[in-house]
């Protein structure tokens, strides 16, 4: 299989994600039904994003002219994956590199998010059943030469337990943050309002705190939030908001709300669902420099670092946790 044959069906792949196909529609819905935090909104933003992020031909050829050790000769190996299922189809990027490095994929789909990316696999067996073997779902994950594994902290352990003895990429718990410095414009904060809520803050690119100078007035921030009032239209994120606003005024601490999500201050990088925590910074350069080399941080959002409302746009060389997944399974 040519590298020019790839990138032909994952563009004609694209195509179909963005696409009205009732079979897809369909799916869709399914996984809405199955995980009440895939709404269809998400859902289709996801699809969009990979479409025009991972699956454009020109980004595609260009990342993989980048790793010309890919078309050495030397024989496929077999590579386990455990994908996580915090948002829609976040295993993606994962079975795109196997894909694409011609290694033969064994995937253990995260139960939260098994439809849409069977849905996905089975749309490429169908264009081209003689790929069909190169990617096969699996409940065990056993006798692979390789793996990448993406957990919460407490799974990661297992993982590098169980897999210590084969090369490996083994994910943990991240987040993002952002800092601000009051004098962000109006648009810039709404992007951040995207960067903040885009799948109800789940995932690992979303921003769970803020860092503002001595004296910042959240008044723009807040309303910039109103932007995703609607999700306190949403049970299970109301019933997050309703516990933690309990929990806050149980213990009588300081807070500040739009009705839809609660600011506090609050020293973890890592915050609760429905809560924003924030903290001041005297020097900027310095807390840059300090969150840069922390193991918890994903992107670092902010003028001069990941512009405001990208940070849930990944392109194809902004590997999680920092970690080149292509070379990865280049030298393999």
């Amino acid at each position: 299989m040519s590298s020019t044959e790839k990138v032909a069906a994952l563009v004609r792949l694209g195509q179909y994600l963005t696409s009205d196909d009732p079979a897809l529609e369909t799916v869709k819905e399914r996984a809405f039904q199955a995980n009440g935090w895939f709404t269809p909104e998400f859902i289709d933003l996801a699809l969009r994003q990979i479409s025009d992020n991972f699956l454009d031909a020109a980004r595609l050829n260009s990342w993989i002219n980048a790793y010309p050790e890919l078309n050495n000769g030397k024989p496929a190996r077999t590579v386990g994956i455990v994908t996580a299922g915090n948002i829609p189809l976040v295993g993606f990027h994962d079975w795109l590199c196997g894909f694409v490095s011609g290694h033969n994929v064994r995937l253990k789909l995260s139960s939260k998010d098994v439809i849409l990316m069977q849905h996905v696999l089975d749309k490429m067996n169908e264009w081209h059943p003689e790929w069909a073997e190169q990617t096969t779902v699996q409940d065990m994950l056993k006798n692979c030469d390789a793996y990448i594994a993406t957990g919460s902290n407490n799974s990661s352990r297992y993982f590098q337990y169980y897999f210590a003895q084969y090369p490996h990429i083994i994910r943990r718990n991240r987040t993002s943050v952002a800092i601000l410095t009051g004098e962000e414009t109006q648009g810039e904060l709404e992007g951040l309002a995207d960067d903040i809520s885009i799948y109800f803050g789940l995932g690992c690119r979303n921003v769970t705190k803020v860092y503002v100078p001595q004296g910042y007035d959240f008044t723009a921030l807040l309303e910039a939030l109103r932007k995703y009032s609607y999700l306190a239209d949403h049970h299970k994120y109301k019933n997050n908001y309703d516990y933690n606003l309990a929990l806050i005024l149980l213990n009588n601490s300081p807070f500040m709300t739009n009705e839809s999500v609660l600011l506090q201050e609050a020293a973890p990088l890592f915050s609760p669902l429905s809560v924003l925590n924030y903290g001041y910074y005297t020097d900027k350069d310095a807390l840059a420099a300090e969150l840069q080399v922390s193991e918890d941080l994903q992107c670092l959002v902010g003028r001069g670092f990941t512009p405001f409302g990208t940070a849930q746009q990944p392109l194809l060389t902004d590997y999680a946790d920092g970690v080149d997944t292509m070379e990865f399974l280049s030298k393999l």
